[in-house]
């Protein structure tokens, strides 16, 4: 008898931690299912750390209970492993590791969590595209190199890297990472500036094929799903989340949707509006979105909008 094709189960709950963000403010207030960071009586004592990259920790419940995995990185060598502390997260406790794509921003913390691991083989899932040396180049010729992770010495150090273009299922099923994203928006249409080494050629990439993004399905309340930085786009991804988990309704949408600056901004307007026909409880724009996306996000979702800082845990529990 043929195996069933693995899909993503329910959750009865998921955390997710900013660990790493751009930004980081201690006196945003709690609400509901959203915990900020506790000041407590010694403030200042332990500091958190902004910086312009990205990384969370996702703590799944199921009926079998609960693990956790780090989706990304951050941009600093200690940032990461730091901010962990500061949070009292244990990389020990974790089971894996996701990257949402190759960029450095999102992959130099990886060197301090493998030396905290201390030779512990742990599981980390990429696109195969992460592994190229990219970089930015501007109008005017000057260029930004983005170092990809540097495999060799994650694999001596005892990361087991597993390449997929595909969806993949972690956490006995209860996550999901999307794998490539197809595009199907007219609006969303990538990076024109970037480029990649083929070999020993340069090329374009545009369309950054190894961005991927992070799907929890919890139980009577729908999706929720967190992106790196969306280079595919948003929407493009949520509609992904939705085809391949078979689940129409999405709860929340958090992350970076890369809508910043003279090159992305077009696709501000027509991104809100396929936002408000999803129709998320939460969207919570981070990294990489802008000022100008998360202000209009902010003004069109009054109801929806959080506003994302380093240290804060969002929990979505199973309807009851």
């Amino acid at each position: 008898m043929a195996e069933e094709p693995l899909s993503l189960k329910e959750a009865e709950m998921v955390e997710i931690t900013t660990v790493l963000d751009n930004t980081c403010d201690m006196l945003l207030p709690s609400g509901a299912g959203v915990r900020r960071v506790n000041l407590g009586p010694r403030f200042g004592a332990k500091v958190l750390r902004a910086e312009h990259g990205f990384a969370a920790v996702v703590k799944v419940s199921g009926a079998g209970g609960a693990e956790s995995l780090l989706f990304d990185a951050g941009l600093s060598r200690d940032g990461l492993m730091h901010n962990l502390d500061v949070l009292e997260l244990k990389p020990a406790e974790m089971h894996a590791i996701a990257l949402s794509h190759g960029h450095a921003d999102h992959t130099n913390g990886l060197a301090g969590m493998v030396r905290r691991l201390g030779g512990r083989r742990m599981p980390l899932l990429l696109h195969p595209d992460a592994l190229l040396e990219r970089k930015v180049v501007l109008p005017d010729g000057h260029e930004t190199r983005l170092p990809p992770p540097d495999a060799r010495v994650l694999r001596h150090d005892g990361v087991e890297l597993i390449e997929e273009r595909g969806p993949s299922y972690l956490l006995g099923n209860l996550v999901m990472i999307t794998g490539q994203i197809h595009r199907t928006t007219d609006f969303e249409t990538g990076f024109p500036l970037h480029f990649a080494k083929v070999g020993k050629a340069w090329k374009p990439d545009p369309y950054i094929h190894d961005d991927q993004a992070l799907v929890v399905n919890v139980r009577g309340k729908g999706l929720v799903v967190l992106t790196g930085c969306g280079h595919a786009g948003v929407i493009n991804t949520v509609r992904q989340a939705q085809i391949l988990s078979g689940v129409e309704r999405v709860h929340a949408i958090i992350g970076g949707f890369h809508l910043s600056g003279p090159l992305f901004e077009p696709a501000v307007a027509p991104t809100v509006a396929a936002l408000r026909a999803l129709a998320p409880a939460m969207i919570v724009p981070a990294h990489c979105t802008g000022w100008r996306a998360t202000h209009l996000i902010a003004r069109e979702f009054p109801e929806a909008f959080v506003q994302n800082s380093v240290g804060t845990r969002f929990v979505f529990s199973a309807a009851a």
